[in-house]
């Protein structure tokens, strides 16, 4: 679902988003075009009260484009809410701005599709807008057990001694940075590797902030070569993934399921103790600075971010950009990853209902660890994005309270832009007083 790549602080999905600006050819190929662009009146697409657009259509056609303009919203699901359309009549060559305001929506996100369907053309455009997004929260609260559950795994962990192997790369010379094959045992006894890389310094007492590279959906993360003389980057590959998938080699779409039917053998309690031990490695090293730590991440890494820095206090500072597995039970109803493979997997599980799945989602759904965070925590969402919706992000980030920062994305999908590494570089130096 991600790739982080080797920058310091940049997460990057690839995936095609909409831009609101469309242009097409007459459908008999004939001699002109018609642009149409739709204006959000709102920089980020979060509304107070009224959403407003206005559809701007310009044709080159030296014939009349007569037809209409029609908006229709829905919800995140899919539901259909309003509609409206107007009458288009545009003469050779011409013009015209349409204005469209939504009224008497509750608080909620939205998809919004305006539809054009003229004399030599017809598109689609599709956005999405937030109403005071500020008041969501979600009707499913967190297991009773929640916290003891995590204690106890926290406990688990502790029984299984680590034994660190740390190897340095014959090419860790690369970019002025030395590079180390880390290997420890997590839960379960199980070997999870990674990558540490260290800024070369003369000073042999030099003791640099660490990042905690988490990555996503089955990707192998390589080491990050950054270019800041203060930060060593620690990228992890959990269980099942990159560098460890010696024990556990699984198809991209069977991951997801592991022990999906208890949640002390899931896979993704193992993944988020990978994390901790992650954390116990970087406190064992003495050229790392054991209270100034990131833990960074998108999509599935940044739900590792939020768990790991809720569970374990050493944290100093979270950045997550579109975190999956949020508010799970409003998200089955919404996305069809991961559910497609989770009801694929419990149809093949006689006596194994999707009921007492989501009962075990509840202890790794992204918006429960949220009040249990007390460090200063960065999210990014896009307004767009069909993985991590922005309502249940937003619920997420409701839920934090601690110091917290949200930048959204207005026209983007699984994917934050430039603002949010911008942002986030700026916010851990001042953090960690590097000046």
């Amino acid at each position: 679902m991600t790739r982080f790549t080797n920058k310091v602080l940049t997460i990057v999905f690839s995936l095609l988003i909409l831009t609101g600006a469309q242009q097409a050819f007459a459908q008999d190929g004939g001699d002109g075009t018609v642009n149409t662009v739709v204006t959000t009146h709102s920089k980020d697409g979060i509304f107070s009260s009224t959403a407003s657009y206005t559809f701007d259509v310009t044709s080159t056609y030296n014939t009349p484009q007569k037809g209409r303009v029609k908006y229709l919203v829905t919800t995140e699901a899919g539901k259909h809410l309003k509609s409206d359309s107007v009458r288009v009549d545009i003469g050779k060559r011409g013009s015209a701005s349409y204005n469209f305001d939504i009224h008497n929506l509750p608080s909620g996100f939205y998809k919004i599709s305006f539809m054009i369907n003229v004399t030599d053309y017809d598109d689609t455009t599709r956005k999405a807008f937030g109403i005071r997004p500020e008041e969501l929260r979600s009707q499913y609260g967190k297991p009773a057990d929640f916290e003891s559950f995590w204690h106890n795994s926290k406990l688990e962990l502790d029984k299984v001694k680590p034994e660190y192997k740390v190897t340095e790369m014959p090419d860790s010379s690369k970019d002025g940075r030395r590079v180390f094959l880390v290997e420890m045992k997590s839960l379960g006894g199980l070997t999870i590797r990674g990558w540490l890389t260290e800024p070369k310094s003369k000073n042999k007492n030099k003791k640099f902030v660490v990042m905690l590279g988490l990555p996503g959906y089955q990707v192998d993360l390589k080491p990050l070569y950054g270019t800041d003389p203060d930060v060593a980057i620690f990228s992890l590959n959990i269980r099942g993934q990159g560098n460890s998938r010696d024990v556990i080699n699984v198809r991209r779409e069977t991951y997801i399921t592991l022990g999906i039917e208890d949640k002390n053998k899931y896979v993704l309690r193992g993944a988020i103790m990978d994390c901790v031990r992650a954390v116990d490695f970087i406190c064992s090293r003495p050229e790392l600075r054991h209270d100034n730590i990131i833990a960074v991440g998108g999509s599935l890494g940044g739900f590792l971010a939020l768990a790991t820095s809720s569970v374990d206090k050493r944290i100093s500072f979270c950045s997550a950009a579109n975190p999956i597995l949020s508010d799970v039970r409003n998200l089955v109803d919404q996305v069809d990853w991961p559910f497609i493979d989770i009801r694929r997997y419990v149809n093949t599980r006689p006596g194994l209902t999707f009921d007492k799945v989501l009962n075990n989602l509840d202890y790794f759904d992204a918006k429960n660890f949220a009040s249990d965070l007390e460090c200063p925590t960065l999210v990014g969402l896009g307004l767009v994005d069909n993985i991590a919706p922005p309502n249940t992000v937003y619920t997420l980030y409701n839920g934090i309270r601690s110091q917290k920062h949200l930048i959204v994305f207005r026209d983007l999908g699984h994917e934050i832009g430039k603002k949010y590494e911008v942002y986030e570089g700026r916010w851990m130096r001042d953090t960690f007083a590097l000046f």
